[in-house]
């Protein structure tokens, strides 16, 4: 295989355009740095590509995090934007709106169309962050409302699983069993047990008559790309129904078209289903939106005032989502991403290297473990024209464009797997 050498990088740091170094140091002079960024500023990009401010393009396997279902500049997104913003953009939740009641009627009928989940009713949030904390919250209303007498003020438990990820605020940090999250911020909000992923016989050791609810990642996503079993799913399922607990789904990352089915649940039987399903990231694809979907057993226990939003359901980002969501809930779009998926992960097995460890995927989200940290090889490919990112546990996590084409897929695999040569010469010589 030809190695590329740092002197003929088509897309090196140092040979960034100069605007790129003002720009950055004009957002360090006035934003909080919470994020370790490449040198790198993007201004615009099409479909699965990004161009940087000096017109560099470059090949996206990461949209935006599993956001961009639909790619970059998506005309019909575009469209819906402009012609929503010329009648109304924010209404708050003191009225009706027609694009939240059109966005609630698509998710709800074409979930219970599946036969899986029989969904409800719908919450709109403004991200997955914040659909996880409602969700925790109703979770927690309905324990009071239905445990056993005496019991109301104990069961309180949330239940949530190792190299799982919920998000950043309190709840859901505590949700999230990952010390260099959480260390900081300690303490963090009482009742939350970690429990591992896919053992079966610790569930009843965890979940028991105090737990109110359990949630998990049918597929985690930043943990590596950790596939729950059929069989761990139908023990947190029975185990939720003998002890009266609320299981939610977090389906933010791996939902909504991501494995090829509108669920990530659905790729299990109907066995498998939750009380409460959270979602959010690809929903609008790119515009701020989440929503809380629940059962009737969940609905019923939920009354005016228990929970609010100012921007959740907004006329803008329903009336997106409403367009994104017809598109990618469409049997020929999942049955594209199902396919393109496949060959993905045969692209991924075919790379010989000693520091690859083993591939894992559902669809279009897909993990390279390696036998070391490969942090270093992000930048390897950055600077060959390809966007990659980590997860946990020494894994590269690819979640493109679900509309992505083969040649594209094959384009990027190319690049990093001359990455990838570079990132196995130095770290085989630091061994040696």
């Amino acid at each position: 295989m030809l190695l590329i050498t740092d002197s003929s990088l088509s897309h090196a740091d140092v040979d960034a355009d100069p605007k790129t170094l003002d720009i950055i140091d004009k957002h360090a002079k006035y934003t909080l740095t919470t994020y370790g960024r490449p040198p790198v500023v993007f201004t615009h990009g099409k479909g699965s590509y990004l161009y940087d401010v000096g017109h560099r393009e470059y090949l996206d396997f990461t949209a935006g995090i599993a956001v961009n279902a639909l790619g970059h500049s998506d005309p019909e997104v575009a469209r819906v934007l402009f012609d929503q913003a010329k009648q109304v953009v924010h209404l708050s939740n003191l009225y009706y709106n027609v694009p939240a009641g059109e966005l609630a009627e698509q998710l709800i009928e074409a979930t219970r169309a599946s036969g899986h989940f029989q969904a409800s009713k719908i919450f709109f949030s403004n991200s997955g962050t914040e659909a996880n904390e409602g969700a925790f919250k109703f979770a927690r209303k309905v324990a009071k409302l239905t445990a056993k007498k005496g019991q109301e003020n104990n069961k309180f438990g949330i239940v949530s699983f190792k190299n799982g990820f919920h998000g950043r605020s309190m709840g859901a940090l505590s949700a999230t069993p990952n010390p260099k999250y959480q260390k900081p911020f300690l303490p963090l909000v009482p009742g939350f047990a970690h429990a591992p992923f896919n053992d079966v016989a610790a569930v009843d050791q965890y979940v028991t008559e105090e737990t109110c609810a359990v949630v998990v990642e049918p597929i985690q996503g930043e943990g590596g790309i950790n596939i729950a079993t059929e069989e761990f799913l139908k023990k947190l399922r029975s185990r939720c129904d003998e002890v009266g607990a609320v299981l939610i789904f977090d389906e933010i990352q791996c939902g909504l078209g991501r494995t090829g089915k509108l669920w990530a649940h659905q790729n299990y039987s109907k066995d498998c289903v939750p009380d409460i399903l959270t979602m959010a990231k690809p929903l609008a694809n790119g515009f701020p939106i989440g929503a809380i979907m629940i059962t009737d057993k969940v609905a019923e226990k939920i009354v005016i005032g228990d929970h609010g939003t100012t921007f959740g359901g907004n006329p803008l980002g329903c009336a997106v989502a409403s367009s994104v969501f017809r598109r990618i809930s469409t049997p020929e779009f999942l049955e594209n991403v199902r396919k393109n998926g496949a060959h993905f992960k045969e692209q991924l097995e075919s790379i010989s290297s000693p520091l690859i460890k083993e591939v894992r995927s559902k669809g279009m989200i897909l993990g390279l473990e390696f036998k070391v940290d490969p942090a270093p090889l992000v930048a390897l490919a950055r600077e060959r024209g390809l966007l990659i990112i980590t997860a946990a546990n020494n894994t590269v996590r690819f979640v493109p464009a679900l509309n992505i084409s083969k040649a594209e897929i094959d384009q990027g695999i190319n690049i990093l797997k001359e990455a990838i040569v570079t990132f196995e010469d130095r770290t085989l010589d630091v061994a040696a």
